[in-house]
């Protein structure tokens, strides 16, 4: 599992180590881990090692710009050129130092765009994870004469909002982000993942408390996916009950079934005006009677508060989308998942889109708390909030693009729902759901044009493509 840790929690554990070594040791861990980063990055693009490369460092006043000045004495002494540009009154002094005696040079000011010709690539050291969102002047400065050049930014892009994801005013946009000891919230929620390029983590040896944002990877969901146990039934296996579709999107149905009926829950139940449809496609699935989850709202149009009001009434956790959600009004009094994109919570919340677009984080928590619900926000990268203001929030990192096509959302319905239904707690089917559902896009895509059916048809294929979870010792 990918953890991130804010920046108070970075801090605190960074001074604890720091008591324990000797003075710079930190540091120089990071730089050294810094300077084989850049090197790794100049041979992925074909370029070789650090020798004859020219590495601008753009170089501020905290911690950041001094690993980027020992990163870069570090690669000096692998014979790259190396030239720092200060842009503050203040640098590392031991770094600068540093970099000096081997080789490197120093300039005070931003050089013209012309002689930045041939840079092979810059590294970003200009704001710590303490900084404030945007750039100064000088840092945009000079970010526009090194245009076009590879970045590598230390720690986090540096202009960002770190703890929070999101992003006001200028800011670096980077190739690759070389982070130490912990990721941060910036490197996995959006919109600031994006300005991260790559990100790769060098572990410095701190000790970390439970994290403010989590990821799952392929192990992680290997341990959730609920497994038939060897005495196991249909009914034991969890039923899901789906009241979606309509008879002006009984497609949605089809979908919304697909993503259910894929052999995770012992039993897949449809009710709703698609009933023909469904079972020509899906003869395995059956009619109304009781189930352990229930789906509902997945392009129902008029019948969506009547399918709310059944499945809430029969007290079982409920997975609630499209049309269902727009009834709601506060807790539900049963464990729900809520799945609505930015532009659905904007009308449940009655806020703008394009704010919520920007701030996933912060509008995912508060409609997490103000349903009492577990609240997946779609997006590129989506966010997952529990009603639990101190449980880490979860952001899923699998998908494509391709993923942006009609239908694909009533596929990932389904999907949570029979997970909800065999037994996982509404965050794990959430975001398990969620992981499944972007690895299933991936592999159907296969790099190129994918539809809502290839997802649900290629959910079976990644899960047997998961990591074998080992057996309880007993």
């Amino acid at each position: 599992m990918r953890r991130a840790h804010s920046v108070e929690q970075v801090r605190a554990a960074e001074n604890a180590l720091m008591a324990s070594l000797p003075e710079g040791a930190l540091m120089q861990r990071a730089a050294a881990g810094l300077a084989y980063a850049v090197i790794g990055h100049l041979r992925g693009r074909g370029l070789g090692g650090a020798y004859g490369k020219r590495v601008v460092l753009l170089v501020g006043s905290g911690d950041n710009g001094g690993d980027a000045l020992y990163a870069g004495a570090l690669l000096a002494r692998r014979g790259a050129r190396v030239e720092a540009w200060l842009l503050s009154d203040r640098a590392h002094a031991r770094g600068l130092a540093a970099l000096k005696a081997a080789g490197g040079t120093v300039s005070s000011r931003v050089v013209s765009t012309g002689s930045t010709t041939g840079a092979d690539v810059v590294v970003d050291g200009i704001v710590g994870i303490g900084g404030k969102p945007g750039l100064r002047p000088e840092a945009e400065e000079a970010l526009e004469a090194l245009a076009g050049v590879p970045v590598v930014a230390v720690d986090t892009p540096s202009g960002v909002c770190v703890d929070t994801g999101e992003i006001d005013g200028a800011h670096v946009s980077a190739d690759l982000t070389v982070t130490f000891g912990t990721y941060k919230p910036c490197h996995l929620l959006d919109p600031t993942a994006s300005a991260c390029g790559t990100v790769q983590l060098v572990d410095i040896g701190l000790d970390l408390p439970t994290p403010m944002i989590e990821s799952l990877e392929a192990a992680d969901v290997a341990a959730l996916v609920p497994r038939p146990a060897p005495d196991g039934h249909k009914y034991s296996r969890g039923v899901v009950g789906l009241r979606v579709g309509s008879a002006t999107y009984p497609g949605a149905a089809l979908l919304a079934v697909a993503g259910a009926n894929t052999g995770l829950a012992g039993m897949v139940r449809y009710v709703g005006t698609a009933s023909e449809w469904v079972k020509r496609r899906h003869p395995e699935v059956v009619g109304d009677g009781q189930a352990q989850a229930w789906v509902v709202g997945s392009g129902s149009a008029d019948g969506a508060n009547s399918a709310l009001a059944f499945a809430r009434a029969s007290g079982v956790p409920l997975v609630i989308d499209a049309d269902s959600l727009r009834p709601l009004n506060g807790p539900l009094g049963v464990p729900a998942i809520l799945t609505p994109h930015a532009g659905e919570l904007a009308t449940l919340i009655r806020e703008d889109r394009g704010d919520i677009e920007a701030r996933p984080l912060h509008y995912a928590r508060l409609a997490a708390q103000r349903f009492d619900a577990v609240v997946l926000l779609k997006g590129r990268r989506t966010t997952i909030a529990s009603p639990d203001p101190d449980a880490p929030v979860r952001v899923n990192t699998t998908g494509t693009s391709w993923l942006a096509t009609a239908g694909s959302g009533d596929v990932l319905g389904g999907l949570i729902g029979s997970l909800l239904a065999a037994g996982l707690a509404p965050i794990d089917a959430a975001s398990a759901g969620a992981w499944l559902h972007g690895a299933a896009a991936t592999l159907a895509s296969d790099g190129g044009p994918v539809t809502a059916s290839g997802v649900a048809a290629a959910i079976p294929a990644v899960i047997r493509s998961l990591p074998a979870v080992s057996p309880p010792s007993l």
